[in-house]
C-alpha cells in the first residue's frame, strides 16, 4: 500500500471509467483495468442470487476473456477502505506484483494505491 501520489493521465482515466460504471449501474463498486496494449475493461459489481463478483474481479475476468496477456494498472471506486485480498490476487494473477491497484472514493479522489 502506498500513499496517494499524482497519477498519470492513463491512471486518471481508469478511475474516471470506474466511477462512471458505479454511477451508471447504481452498484456498490465500479472498476476498470488497463491491459498490456492499453485497452480498458470496465465493470460494476455483479450481485445475482447465483453469482456474486466484485467489480474488480469482473473487470479482470473481462480482460482475460478478451485475450489480455497482462495488466498495466487497475482502479476501483468504492466506499470500502481497501480492496479485498481476492481482488488484489486477481489483479496480480494477470498483472504481476508491479501492477498498481488504485483505490478511489465515490468522489473519484484517489485514497491509496496497492
Amino acid at each position: 500500500m502506498t500513499e496517494p501520489t499524482e497519477l498519470d493521465a492513463e491512471d486518471k482515466k481508469i478511475i474516471t471509467l470506474a466511477r462512471s460504471a458505479r454511477a451508471r449501474n447504481g452498484v456498490a463498486e465500479g472498476a476498470a483495468v488497463r491491459d498490456e496494449t492499453g485497452r480498458t475493461y470496465v465493470a460494476g459489481t455483479v450481485a445475482l442470487p447465483s453469482l456474486e463478483l466484485s467489480a474488480l474481479r469482473t473487470a479482470v475476468a473481462m480482460a482475460v476473456a478478451s485475450g489480455a496477456k497482462g495488466l498495466e494498472a487497475a482502479a476501483v471506486v468504492t466506499e470500502e477502505p481497501a480492496p479485498s485480498e481476492a481482488d488484489l490476487a486477481a489483479v496480480r494473477d494477470l498483472g504481476g506484483p508491479a501492477a498498481p491497484v488504485h483505490l478511489a472514493g465515490p468522489d473519484g479522489v484517489l485514497r491509496q494505491s496497492f
